[in-house]
This record gives C-alpha cells, sequence and structure tokens, in this order.
C-alpha cells in the first residue's frame, strides 16, 4: 500500500475499471494519450491488478515512459505513464489497433465424450452436458444453462464498467435470468417443433449512493455495448429491468 505523496503530475485522467490490457484498455490507454501534450503525464485508474505488470512493457515497445503505480486501496490502483515526444505515427497506431480488435475472431473447440461436452477456449477449459435438463439437480450445466449465464454474465460486466468509468459506485450487484423456450421438448427430440428461445427475463439489483438517473443512464449504456443482450433482442423478447434498491 502507497500514499500518494510525490507522484506525478497528470495532464490527463481516465478509469479503466476492471478493464485488463487484452480486454480493450490499451485502446483506451491510446485513445486518452492523444489528450495528453507531447512529453506530458497520462494517469490511468485501475481496478484490475494485472495492468501493473502489463503496462511497463507495453510502454516500453511503443515509446512512452513507463513512471509508477501505486495501490491506494484494496482493489485500486493509479498508473503514471509520460506520452512520447514523438508523436507523428500515434494516431496511425491508434487505427491499426481499433481495426485489429474490430476483426478478432474468437476460436473454440470442443470435444464430446462420455455423455458430456469439454469446450476449450484459450487457456480454459469447461464442461457441458445436454442442451436442455429438466432435473433441479444435475451431474453437468446444460449448454442452456450456460447460454443464458453468459448473457446475465455479460450484462452485468458491462454495467460494472460502465459505472467505474462513470465514477459511479456500486455497494452490491447481482441478477437473475430466466429463459423459456417455445417448445422445449424439441429441444431433446421427444416432438417436433420450434426449439428457439421464446423470452427472457433479465433482472439486475443494485445498492449505490448514486443518483438514480445517473445509474440508469449506466445501465442503458451496459445493454446497448453488450454483444450477447443486443443480438439476442434481435431474435427474441427480452424483459430487462434494472432495480437499484
Amino acid at each position: 500500500m502507497s500514499n500518494l505523496e510525490n507522484t506525478p503530475t497528470a495532464d490527463h485522467v481516465f478509469d479503466g475499471g476492471s478493464m485488463d490490457c487484452g480486454s480493450g484498455l490499451i485502446l483506451l490507454i491510446r485513445q486518452n494519450m492523444l489528450k495528453v501534450p507531447p512529453g506530458g503525464v497520462l494517469e490511468i485508474r485501475s481496478r484490475e491488478p494485472t495492468v501493473e505488470s502489463e503496462l511497463p512493457p507495453w510502454c516500453r515497445m511503443v515509446g512512452h515512459e513507463y513512471l509508477q503505480s501505486i495501490q491506494n486501496g484494496k482493489e485500486t490502483w493509479q498508473h503514471w505513464v509520460r506520452r512520447r515526444t514523438e508523436t507523428d505515427t500515434e494516431q496511425a497506431e491508434l487505427e491499426a489497433d481499433r481495426k485489429k480488435a474490430q476483426q478478432f475472431q474468437w476460436n473454440l473447440r470442443a470435444r464430446a465424450a462420455d455423455g458430456d461436452t469439454t469446450v476449450y477456449s484459450r487457456n480454459f477449459s469447461w464442461k457441458a452436458g445436454s442442451t436442455v435438463d429438466f432435473n433441479r439437480v444435475g451431474n453437468s450445466v446444460s449448454t442452456l444453462e450456460h447460454f443464458f449465464g453468459a448473457l446475465l454474465s455479460d450484462v452485468i460486466y458491462c454495467f460494472s464498467v460502465d459505472c467505474t468509468q462513470n465514477g459511479i459506485l456500486l455497494d452490491e450487484l447481482e441478477g437473475t435470468v430466466n429463459g423459456i423456450l417455445n417448445n422445449s421438448l424439441a429441444a431433446t427430440g421427444v416432438e417436433v417443433g420450434d426449439p428457439s428461445v421464446k423470452q427472457i427475463k433479465l433482472v439486475v439489483y443494485v445498492t449505490s449512493p448514486a443518483a438514480t438517473s445517473d445509474v440508469q443512464i449506466a445501465w442503458e449504456q451496459a445493454l446497448t455495448r453488450s454483444p450477447i443482450f443486443q443480438t439476442l433482442q434481435k431474435s427474441c423478447e427480452i424483459d430487462s429491468r434494472m432495480v437499484l434498491l
């Protein structure tokens, strides 16, 4: 734990929330660096601990000067970077990174064995069972549960990031999701019918000292930039609500 004595004076400050360098933070740093004069200092606030180790090598690679990082709370950090003086190519580098990120392709593979499917992505793997499972207790998570869980976690993550970046403190954040298919039996092969998702109800509960209007704006922003929510909204009915307690 460090104090704020003898820290650099920043020309511009931005909050990266819980984003790490591989999930868009570098693009935000590049964008905000353009608001700093050549040789000036950018302050990056973060709740992601890996940034402290990832930021120095990135700075060396692109020519900025990494100055200092401090942890000023249990889960909050501040980082200072001095902008390089040769700035002629920075805008082009930002655009190149943006295009690369826009066209990024995720690659997953799966292998079936012993009635379950194991999915592999990057350095992770997880098991998925049948498409649907009507039992309240099961041996493995069904693919539909993975599907609905991905929607809920995506919306909650986007919401928490938007709140952090807008200076909104969240004391507690949790949510629920319920889904109904047009015909669940069609998904099992018992009947012929439409197995697609008919309706989803998603509710997120929040406690925050912030103004209700500010939290509502962050919620609407989160839904706008959640890829899973936006995709599903085009194909089925979604009742989505944020409840401020």
